[in-house]
């Protein structure tokens, strides 16, 4: 549905609109909405091409991919994300899936729109250019992660984010199933259970959803957290001011959505 009057502000305090100046901002609105979808609604497919810049108000998405017979979770993202913003930059096809995993509520921004307020608005282009590179340096860590860490060192650092983002308990809830745990980690379930179990040394004790870390200080020298590689550390550390810190702060898993 299109965009109200009384949603203007609550749209207009979205990080990525906060510094463009009015113009540019009515400009990116133009024929922008919110939609609310049910969840297990696909939003677009890997290929297709992109007319709009959706941002994730409420709700979560699953961003995938799939090459022959496999499939696999790229990124499960939370409040408030954009995801599909390197595709409509580039006014070009969508490298993932994105689908709903709960009822979630969407602003869809038009591209072309889009990209007339960048090219009015020097500020508001910046900020595109902030949310891209907070994009491209999650991909970085990601990357790092796959392919630096094993596959149980992997799973002790996402123990520990999921830690940290849970106010610093030693008991956590796995925020989804275990399959998509495993896609996002690389690793079949096979291999997850695996993992689970070798971690049972560090205190590591599982009962369904449920996680007990009992020995933090051996989970920690098996995962060597690190802050060039794991944002949830390094954000706290950053003292460089909030422009400078880096986007995609309603990301639960995987790369930042680009």
């Amino acid at each position: 549905m299109p965009i109200r009057n009384t949603e203007t502000s609550r749209v207009r305090n979205i990080p990525l609109f906060r510094g463009a100046n009015d113009s540019a901002f009515a400009m990116a609105l133009s024929g922008a909405f919110l939609q609310r979808f049910p969840a297990g609604t696909t939003l677009l497919m890997e290929g297709d091409s992109v007319d709009f810049l959706y941002i994730l108000l409420e709700g979560a998405v699953e961003l995938g991919a799939s090459w022959k017979s496999k499939d696999t979770t790229l990124a499960i993202i939370r409040p408030v994300s954009t995801f599909i913003l390197a595709a409509v930059v580039l006014d070009s096809d969508a490298l993932m899936s994105a689908s709903t995993l709960e009822r979630s509520e969407i602003l869809m921004v038009p591209g072309e729109s889009l990209r007339r307020a960048m090219k009015s608005d020097a500020n508001f282009c910046f900020a595109v250019s902030e949310e891209l590179a907070g994009c491209y340096r999650g991909l970085v860590r990601s990357v790092k992660n796959h392919k630096l860490r094993d596959s149980t060192e992997r799973l002790a650092n996402y123990l520990l984010t999921q830690r940290a983002r849970q106010g610093g308990k030693d008991t956590i809830l796995l925020p989804h199933e275990k399959r998509v745990l495993a896609s996002l980690l690389g690793m079949t379930p096979e291999n997850l259970s695996r993992a689970f179990a070798k971690l049972s040394a560090q205190g590591v004790s599982v009962d369904g959803a449920q996680v007990q870390l009992g020995k933090i200080p051996a989970l920690e020298r098996l995962a060597r957290p690190s802050p060039l590689i794991d944002n949830h550390y390094a954000q706290p550390k950053n003292e460089l001011g909030e422009s400078h810190i880096e986007r995609g702060k309603g990301l639960l898993d995987g790369v930042a959505a680009l």
